[in-house]
């Protein structure tokens, strides 16, 4: 069974949140195991536990060559005594990366497709012809976005966290988001802050709760200025920040999610955009895994994963 680790919720402590007058924490939620960790968690853990029930012995899901979806999937199915397939964007990518090479030693099969095949994922078609080749499977949406996923993590927040006013999370596919807006309490704000370059994430955001029939007792908004160039980009800026966010806090982010999400929320911190009093929960999705592939591609060097 795929078991959660108790996980911290770290205060930080720096004297530009006394000069604010704002109390911050991070919830370390990239604590609670050690392969599938962060959100990917929860959006993991019903949807294995709905393979098992419906006698399925293998499941089958999409990602790019870095994936943390893919990284977590192979690991989690395992754990759950279940064989995994990843459809993997990009024939040219290069299949012997950190992120591709721990999930081919987790057991999962790979199969790198063009990106103009990828996007055909969703048809009849090809769902058909990956059946047809693999034989019976159950289906996980790309980056693990459905109704199970949404309802893992809305399980992301504890009783203990309704203490605080403000919740930041980073966004990608908008799973998250959903899941903990349906769950914030009234007096509570969720910002989410992007990965992606564009304002189509807020429309995705809004359709995801209407199709899931969902709605949230607080208020909560998705902001799109903190991408740093857009979907797994970078800016000096933000690799810098992590830097500076580790030697001061003792604390790793990676440069496509949590890393983004915490620059914004300091950004947004010192433009006082938090009233005096706020207490802001920044939550750490993981995602960490990346950080290998990252300095494979790019030379660069990014904090301890072991921290």
């Amino acid at each position: 069974m795929l078991q959660a680790s108790p996980y911290p919720t770290s205060p930080l402590s720096h004297p530009l949140l006394q000069e604010m007058g704002v109390e911050l924490e991070v919830a370390r939620l990239d604590k609670i195991h050690p392969r599938v960790s962060g959100n990917k968690f929860f959006k993991l853990h019903y949807n294995l536990l709905e393979a098992k029930r419906k006698g399925h012995t293998q499941v089958l899901t999409f990602g790019g060559a870095y994936s943390n979806h893919i990284y977590a999937t192979a690991f989690a199915a395992k754990e759950m005594g279940l064989t995994s397939i990843g459809i993997i964007r990009g024939e040219e990518e290069d299949v012997n990366n950190p992120t591709l090479e721990e999930a081919r030693a987790a057991g999962m099969t790979l199969i790198g497709v063009s990106r103009e095949k990828y996007k055909q994922k969703s048809s009849p078609e090809f769902l058909e012809a990956l059946s047809s080749k693999f034989g019976s499977f159950y289906l996980i949406p790309e980056g693990g976005t459905n109704t199970l996923a949404v309802q893992g993590t809305s399980e992301m927040l504890t009783p203990t966290h309704q203490k605080f006013t403000h919740l930041c999370t980073p966004v990608g596919t908008g799973g998250t988001m959903v899941g903990l807006a349906s769950a914030i309490d009234p007096h509570q704000s969720l910002l989410g802050f992007s990965a992606l370059k564009g304002e189509g994430i807020k429309m995705e955001v809004e359709a995801l709760m209407n199709n899931f029939g969902l709605a949230s007792a607080g208020k909560w908004q998705v902001l799109t200025q903190y991408h740093h160039g857009g979907y797994a980009k970078w800016t000096e800026e933000l690799i810098s920040f992590i830097h500076w966010f580790w030697d001061e806090f003792d604390i790793p982010l990676d440069p496509i999610y949590t890393g983004k999400m915490a620059f914004g929320c300091w950004d947004l911190i010192q433009k006082k955009f938090f009233p005096p009093g706020s207490k802001i929960l920044m939550l750490h999705t993981g995602g960490l895994q990346g950080n290998k592939g990252f300095t494979a591609r790019t030379g660069i060097g990014l904090p301890s994963l072991s921290a």
